[in-house]
């Protein structure tokens, strides 16, 4: 099925009825500053363990024992309203273990992925953080906060490619489906995993952590498109077990936390296809060069989209 967007020159009506809504559906903590409670639970992550308390809850979503997966599953799905009629397997208490959970596939016709080669296809579930212009080499990351590209990318020679061009940052909440696909079709030119701290990346930390998502640890990947290049980068946060590719398996937690380039295959994937996937939930932030693509234009701060719907276009 294709939702390809009327108008030529920018995504249409129907992208908008595919998957992107705003307001009171904006990620958790929305508000002016979160409040007092919100601002003791970022003063709080400054003290706790952060790799340590992920590396728990990585150990702890990959056990088997039975009555203990299924009492996490049963847990979350208390706390959080999930769809399992869109999962491959509905049963919540048939996967191997709560990660396996976390990670379900969804069945495709779910999540059909916009057909029109011209398009950008959103490449989660998730709400918009920010998105618009890169100015120069600064990102917004919200309320007049802003961190550079070269922060965010570590540095890597092909962080200026993207001086001057587009942005936009999804999160995913914990009830979101967890898996990462490609926004346009792609060749694989570089893997790059940077080290870290582990904040949470919510709404509410995002107003008081100064440049949150080039503090946290995260995976680069860099991929040749019609678009020109295209960066798409895995933020990492606190309790996110692990982060993998599908060309290299789990790349977080790593044995040593240093920036490091990871190997990768000769490899080219198609729009929609799987990239890869979070253990428990987080932030991805795609970049494009500039005058290369036109997001779509209800999308902003609070926007709704899911995976495979038209989130932008071709210049």
């Amino acid at each position: 099925m294709s939702d390809t967007p009327a108008d030529e020159t920018a995504p249409g009506p129907r992208a908008i009825a595919s998957g992107i809504a705003s307001g009171a559906d904006a990620p958790d903590g929305a508000g002016p500053d979160g409040g007092l409670r919100g601002r003791l639970f970022v003063w709080m992550q400054y003290l706790l363990p952060q790799h340590g308390l992920s590396r728990l809850v990585l150990a702890a979503t990959r056990v088997r024992t039975p009555w203990f997966k299924n009492a996490l599953t049963r847990g979350f799905l208390r706390l959080f309203s999930v769809d399992m009629a869109e999962a491959v397997e509905p049963d919540p208490c048939r996967y191997g273990s709560f990660n396996e959970f976390f990670t379900r596939a969804l069945r495709p016709e779910t999540r059909p992925i916009n057909e029109d080669s011209r398009t950008i296809a959103s490449p989660v579930d998730g709400a918009v953080s920010e998105c618009g212009l890169i100015e120069k080499n600064r990102l917004l990351q919200g309320k007049g906060r802003h961190y550079t590209l070269g922060d965010l990318l570590a540095r890597q020679p092909w962080a200026k490619r993207f001086e001057g061009g587009s942005f936009a940052t999804i999160y995913l909440a914990p009830f979101n489906y967890h898996r990462i696909h490609m926004a346009v079709r792609g060749t694989l030119l570089d893997t790059v995993y940077v080290p870290g701290r582990l904040f949470s990346v919510n709404t509410v930390t995002a107003q008081h952590v100064p440049r949150l998502f080039a503090r946290n640890e995260r995976v680069l990947t860099l991929f040749d498109t019609d678009f020109g290049q295209f960066a798409l980068v895995m933020v990492g946060a606190l309790n996110v077990g692990s982060m993998a590719t599908v060309w290299a398996g789990d790349i977080t937690p790593a044995a040593r936390r240093v920036v490091t380039r990871i190997p990768g295959p000769a490899l080219t994937l198609d729009k929609g296809a799987e990239l890869g996937r979070f253990n428990m939930g987080s932030t991805v932030i795609l970049l494009f060069e500039p005058n290369r693509v036109q997001w779509h234009p209800l999308l902003h701060a609070g926007s709704i989209v899911q995976l495979g719907r038209a989130i932008g276009r071709a210049a």
